[in-house]
Parts: C-alpha cells; structure tokens; sequence
C-alpha cells in the first residue's frame, strides 16, 4: 500500500512538471506575439498596464495562476504579498504552500506507514499553511513598526511644511529621513505622484496597502484640508499627538489584559500537560487515543475544543483601541 502510494505521489509530481513545463512554453510564444503586434499596442496606448508586466505576469506560473483565478483569490492573496512586502507573488505563495503540504503528507504516510490517512492529512494541511503563517505575521510586524513610526513622520512633515516646503516635497523629504518600513511606502507615495496621479488616488492607494487606523485619519486629514482649506502642518501635529495617545492607552490595556491572556495559555496548557503524564503513568490506557478510531475521535473533539476556547478566552481578552 505504501510503495503505491509513493509511485502515484511520485506520478502525480511528474506529471505536474511537465504539465507546467508545457503550458510555460505556450504561454511564452504567446506574450512574444502579443509583443510582436504593434498596431494593438497602439491602439491600446496609454489603457491599461504596460504589455511587458502584463506578459510576465501571463508567463510566470500558469498553473498555480489558473487555479487562483479559478478560486478568486489572486487580488487577495497580492494583498496581502504587498502588505507583507514579499516578493513571491500569488502563484509564488500557493507553489510554496502545496510543495510544504505534499512534503507534509508524504513524511506523515511515511512514518505512519501509510495506516493513518487523517494523521497524514492534518500534518500536510499545518506545514500548507506556513507560508500563509509567514505572510501574515511579516505583514503584523511590519503594520506594527509603520505605526512606531508614523507619528514622527507626521511631525517631520508638518515642520518641513512650516518651513515653507510644499506637501509633496515634504514627503519626498520623509521617506529619505525615515527607515523601512516607513520610507518605502513614502517613497512609492511620491513617486506615484511625481509620475502624474492624482494626490486622492496616491493617498488612497496608500491607506489600501497599509491597514492602520492612523493611515486612514492622515488621508482623510489631507483630502479633507485640500477641499476646505486650513492649516495642515497643525492639523498633522494634532493627530501626530492623538496617535501618542491612542499608543498610551493601548499599553495600559495590553497590561491590564496580560493576566487574562496568561490564564488562557495556562488553561490550554493543562490538558496537554495531563496527557503527557498519563503517558508516562499509564501507557497501555493512554494509548487508546491513537490506536482506538473512537479515541482518534475522541482526542480530535478534544483539541478542536481546546483551540476554540483558547480562541474566545483571547477574543475577549483582545481590545482594540
């Protein structure tokens, strides 16, 4: 059963390889006759994005791009790829996740000999789900080091303003002044702006790629002072000052929910805790729960509970400010 198991593997992964080898090489000789063709590249001009990004986004992954297209979640995922400032595109994140699920997979079936399918499943589905993990914690941490900085950019912008600079050599002026993340989502700001977009469209763009609440006041801050007037400069250190706050009262709320957040790790930390000793206590009894199908059931009920109660003990603990 398990070297038909490995051969079907080993079949379907070649397969797929030459699949996508194939579908590669169509779709190149396809972009390099779109490129070929001038009088469409014309008659579309200034429509649309450049014919080469457009090309090398056709080129690269068909596969994987198909199937993301086929399950919406292209937009989705570049989201959150640009949020994260990850370079491996859509197609990019979903090979990663079905190469770690089908290594996942295959060393659970291994190492089970191929006599707990679930076990192999639920293995191959937690290491899929790491490049995921990974996107959205880079995207978390640098949403989080974006907002340590961002009342200090308002400041800069504001002074620079003062002294007689105008709003977009400000943030030119910014994103030199300032570290990552900060000065990369400057800089694409200005840029975007010195090539000719509306300032609306850039400062929109801007609160899209970075989901901060402070973003969102800083855009509506300046759309709004662009239609009534007003000083900016003073409208920017207030808020820079209402952010301060806001980051002060947050504090206190993480160390007053601290106690609550501990209780929820030790609670979920009981069970696994009893488990083991029961284990080492008593072998032959705590063995029914992986060698029973009933205490396969059993424990699975056991862990999906555990994890939902840790999930509401931190759901209620967690207060946004």
């Amino acid at each position: 059963m398990l070297t038909l198991f490995l051969v079907a593997a080993a079949t379907g992964v070649l397969t797929y390889t030459l699949l996508w080898q194939r579908l590669q090489r169509r779709d190149t000789a396809q972009a390099v006759r779109r490129l070929a063709v001038r009088t469409a590249g014309k008659e579309n001009a200034g429509r649309g994005r450049p014919r080469l990004i457009e090309a090398s986004g056709e080129v690269r992954g068909p596969l994987t791009g198909r199937l993301l297209d086929g399950l919406r979640l292209r937009e989705a995922a570049a989201h959150l790829l640009e949020k994260a400032a990850v370079k491996w595109g859509p197609a990019g994140l979903l090979r990663r996740s079905i190469a770690l699920f089908l290594a996942g997979f295959l060393a659970a079936t291994v190492f089970t000999g191929n006599t707990r399918p679930l076990v192999a499943l639920v293995a191959g589905t937690a290491l899929g789900l790491i490049p995921l993990w990974y996107v959205r914690r880079k995207a978390r941490l640098r949403l989080s080091a974006f907002e340590e900085q961002f009342p200090d950019c308002l400041e800069f912008i504001a002074r620079s303003m003062r002294s007689g600079h105008a709003f977009s050599v400000a943030i030119e002026m910014a994103y030199r002044e300032f570290s990552e993340p900060l000065a990369g989502e400057m800089r694409r700001t200005f840029e975007e702006q010195h090539l000719g977009q509306p300032l609306d469209i850039v400062l929109r763009k801007l609160s899209e790629r970075v989901s901060s609440m402070d973003v969102q006041f800083f855009v509506s801050a300046v759309l709004l002072q662009r239609r009534t007037g007003g000083n900016l400069a003073e409208l920017l250190d207030k808020l820079a000052q209402l952010i301060r706050e806001r980051f002060k009262l947050r504090a206190r709320i993480r160390t007053v929910s601290a106690q609550g957040m501990m209780s929820g790790r030790i609670l979920s930390a009981i069970p696994i805790g009893v488990g083991g000793m029961m284990f080492m206590a008593n072998p032959k009894y705590a063995r029914f729960f992986i060698d029973d199908p009933t205490g396969n059931q059993l424990l699975g009920a056991a862990v999906g509970l555990q994890v939902l109660g840790y999930l509401i003990i931190r759901k209620i603990v967690t207060i946004e400010v």
